[in-house]
Order: C-alpha cells, then structure tokens, then sequence
C-alpha cells in the first residue's frame, strides 16, 4: 500500500467513522435528555453530507476543505469528553475519527500531488 492510499484509507476510515459513531451515540447508546436524537443527529451530520461525493471519488480538493468540517467534531469531542465524564469514551472516539479524518485528508491531498507531479 502506498502513502496516497493509507492517507486516504484514513481519512475515510474517520469520516465514515464519525458517520457511524454519531447516530449511535445520540439515538442508542446515550441519547441526549435535552434535544430529541433525530434533531442532534441531524444537526451534527448535516455538514459532513457537503464532502461526502468528493471524499467517495477521492477528489483532493474536496479531502482538503473537508479537513476544516473535521476540525468541529475535534472541538465539538473535546466539549463533550470534558463536559460529560460518563460520555468520555464516545467523545474520544470522535477525537480519534476527527484526528483521523484531518491528517488523513491533509496527507492524502500532499502525496496525490506529489504523484502526479513525478
């Protein structure tokens, strides 16, 4: 495997990750007692419906900006692992995946660039 596809096997595996792990959290495994879970979920996954067809196609461009939407479930992991000590497991994972999905993207952009430049 070469270092354009572990980047982007890695973006993708924290995007879809966070795909998954959301709606888990939210509608199963610890539902907010503040907003209906249909509503968190929807509000947290409505930004990552934007890169999705890019980040299928492996569009480069489309990985960088996408790298910014990571930067939200970063912060938006750390509020709630600080936040909420009983849902400090969830929360790093979206760390994990959010982390992921930004290096993976940045590098993934970088070596695909470099490919074709040689």
């Amino acid at each position: 495997m070469n270092k354009t596809t572990l980047a982007r096997t890695t973006a993708m595996v924290g995007y879809f990750g966070i795909w998954i792990l959301l709606p888990l959290w939210y509608a199963w495994l610890a539902p907010s007692d503040h907003f209906p879970p249909g509503m968190a979920i929807a509000f947290l996954l409505t930004p990552m419906v934007f890169p999705l067809p890019g980040i299928i196609r492996g569009t480069p461009y489309t990985y960088v900006w996408s790298a910014y939407i990571s930067l939200l479930y970063f912060a938006h992991g750390i509020g709630e692992t600080y936040s909420e000590p009983e849902q400090r497991l969830y929360g790093s994972l979206e760390i994990l995946f959010s982390l992921m999905w930004f290096c993976g993207a940045i590098f993934y952009a970088r070596f695909y660039h470099r490919q074709d430049a040689s």
